[in-house]
C-alpha cells in the first residue's frame, strides 16, 4: 500500500542526515500513533527526526526544520482530522513536496483518523481549515498565494498511494509501515565499499542455494575458500541485498577471535535490539537465543569459523529458529561445515584475468583503466598475486602514486623478498592448518620447488 517516488531521476544535493521525516499534528497523534511509529523506527535502527516541541512555531519554517526535512530520504505523512487546521503542518507539507520534486526521495501517506476522500477532496474538516486560512489571509496576498500551493501539496501528496490504518489494530499496521521503509532503505542505500568485482555471480548463485522462496524449511548455507579470497566480502554483498526481507538479523564477524558469551551477546544485541545485556552463562544465553528466536524469521551470518565447537556452544540451531530462517556461515575448512550439517556449500572462487585486472586497477590507479606505460608492470603484479582479491587490494594499494620507475624497484624486492602485507595475507590460510597439515604441505612445498604448479597438481590428483 505504500506509495512510490513521483519524483525525476537527480540525486539530492543535501547529504542524507535522516532515514525519515515524518510529518503530524502533534496534538493530534503525538502521544498514541505517532509514538508509537517512532518506537518502532528506533527498534530497526532507522533514524527519525523527532520534532522537537521546543521549536519555536512561526511564520516561517524553523532552518533546523529545514535542514531536517532536506536530509532525509523517506517523508511519512501522518494526516489527522486537525492536519489541516495546522499552517506549521502545511508548510511542512509544502516542502516535502519540493524536495521530492528534485530528488529521488519517497512520501508514504497515512490516514489515521480521517476518511481519505476528506483529505483528497478536501471537504469536511479540511474544506473548513482551509477556509479559516483563507478567511484569516484574505488581506494578505502573499499570504493567499501560499495557501494556494498548500492546497496544491495536500491534493499532490494525498492521491498517492497510503496507508489507511483507521479501524484497524496499530501495532499490525505499523509493522507493516515499518517493514515498507526498510524494503525502501535496502533498495536506497547501501553499505558495500565501491571497489566490489566480480561479485555478482557469486552472490547470485550462493542466493540460489538459499532458496528463499522456501518459506517454512530453515536452510543452512556454508562458504569455503582460502584466507583472502572473498568470503566475508560474498557474505556482505548478500546480506546487503536480502537482510531487509527478515524479522530478525544478525552479522557476527569473526566468530573464531571472540568468546563463545561475547558472540551470543552480538546475537541478542543485532537480532532482538537487546542491549545492556547482564550475561555470564552461555548455556543460560544459548536458552535466551531459543526462546526468543524460534517464533521469529532470521537471518545470521557467522563470519570466520575455524572450530565446530564454536557454533555448537553459540546455541544457533535450526531447530531453534522461525519457520523462513537462513544461516550463513564462512569458514576455511570445508570439514567444519560439512560437520555442523550445512545444506549447500558455496566454494568461492579466485578472480579470473578480467576481473583481478580492474579490482587492481581501481586500487592501484583509482580507476577501472590502466595507463599504456604501467600494462606489462600490472600484468607482472598479477601473476605475483594469482587473482586472490585480498593480495590484488593489497599490491595496488601500495603502488598507487608511485611512478613508473617505482613500480620496477618495488617489484624487483617483491621477487626477493616478498613484502610482509602480502606475506601475512598469504599466510592466513596456512595459519588455520593443523599442525600435521603444516608439516605436510612444506613437505609438498620443499619436494616440488621449482615445478610448475599444473604439474604438481596433476601429480598428486587422485585421478
Amino acid at each position: 500500500m505504500a506509495s512510490s517516488s513521483s519524483s525525476s531521476s537527480s540525486s539530492s544535493s543535501t547529504t542524507s542526515k535522516y532515514d525519515v521525516f515524518v510529518s503530524f499534528r502533534g496534538e493530534d497523534t503525538r502521544y498514541n500513533f505517532t509514538d508509537h511509529l517512532y518506537a518502532a523506527l528506533q527498534r530497526k535502527g532507522i533514524v527519525a527526526f523527532r520534532d522537537d516541541t521546543k521549536l519555536k512555531k512561526g511564520k516561517s519554517i524553523a532552518p533546523e526544520l529545514l535542514q531536517a526535512i532536506e536530509g532525509s530520504q523517506i517523508y511519512i505523512v501522518v494526516f489527522s482530522k486537525n492536519y489541516a487546521s495546522s499552517t506549521w503542518c502545511l508548510r511542512e507539507l509544502t516542502k516535502i513536496l519540493d524536495c521530492v520534486q528534485v530528488s529521488r526521495k519517497y512520501i508514504l501517506p497515512i490516514f489515521y483518523d480521517v476518511d481519505p476522500s476528506e483529505v483528497r477532496k478536501q471537504n469536511e474538516g479540511y474544506e473548513k481549515a482551509f477556509g479559516e486560512h483563507e478567511e484569516r489571509f484574505k488581506e494578505d496576498s502573499e499570504m493567499m498565494e501560499e495557501v494556494k500551493r498548500w492546497r496544491i501539496a495536500l491534493k499532490e501528496i494525498a492521491n498517492l498511494s497510503g496507508w489507511d490504518v483507521r479501524y484497524k489494530p496499530q501495532n499490525t499496521e505499523i509493522e507493516k509501515i515499518v517493514k515498507e521503509i526498510i524494503s525502501i532503505l535496502a533498495h536506497n542505500f547501501s553499505s558495500l565499499p565501491n571497489d566490489l568485482v566480480g561479485m555478482q555471480s557469486p552472490a547470485e548463485e550462493l542466493e540460489k542455494l538459499l532458496a528463499l522462496s522456501s518459506v517454512n524449511a530453515v536452510r543452512v548455507v556454508g562458504i569455503c575458500g582460502m584466507g583472502g579470497a572473498g568470503k566475508t566480502t560474498l557474505a556482505t554483498v548478500l546480506w546487503d541485498k536480502i537482510s531487509h526481507q527478515f524479522d530478525a538479523c544478525c552479522f557476527i564477524v569473526d566468530v573464531c577471535k571472540s568468546d563463545v558469551i561475547d558472540t551470543q551477546k552480538q546475537l541478542l544485541q543485532q537480532a532482538l535490539n537487546k542491549e545492556n545485556l547482564h550475561i555470564f552463562n552461555p548455556f543460560l544465553a544459548a536458552d535466551l537465543i531459543r526462546r526468543r528466536l524460534r517464533y521469529v524469521r532470521a537471518f545470521i551470518v557467522l563470519d570466520n569459523v575455524d572450530q565446530v565447537e564454536q557454533l555448537e556452544k553459540l546455541g544457533v540451531n535450526r531447530e531453534w529458529l522461525g519457520a523462513g530462517s537462513r544461516i550463513i556461515i564462512t569458514s576455511r575448512d570445508l570439514h567444519i561445515l560439512r560437520k555442523y550439517g550445512v545444506d549447500d556449500v558455496y566454494t568461492v572462487k579466485l578472480l579470473n584475468a578480467d576481473n583481478a585486472l580492474q579490482l587492481f586497477s581501481r586500487k592501484a590507479f583509482n580507476c577501472d583503466n590502466i595507463g599504456r606505460d604501467y600494462k606489462v608492470l600490472s600484468y607482472e603484479v598479477l601473476e605475483y598475486a594469482k587473482g586472490l582479491p585480498l593480495a590484488i587490494k593489497v599490491l595496488g594499494s601500495f603502488l598507487f602514486g608511485r611512478d613508473i620507475h617505482e613500480w620496477r624497484s618495488a617489484l624487483a624486492r617483491l621477487r626477493e623478498n616478498p613484502s610482509k602485507d602480502i606475506m601475512d595475507v598469504l599466510r592466513i590460510s596456512y595459519d588455520g592448518l593443523e599442525e600435521m597439515e603444516k608439516e605436510i604441505f612444506l613437505d609438498i612445498v620443499c619436494f616440488f620447488n621449482g615445478h610448475k604448479l599444473l604439474n604438481v597438481e596433476k601429480y598428486n590428483s587422485p585421478y
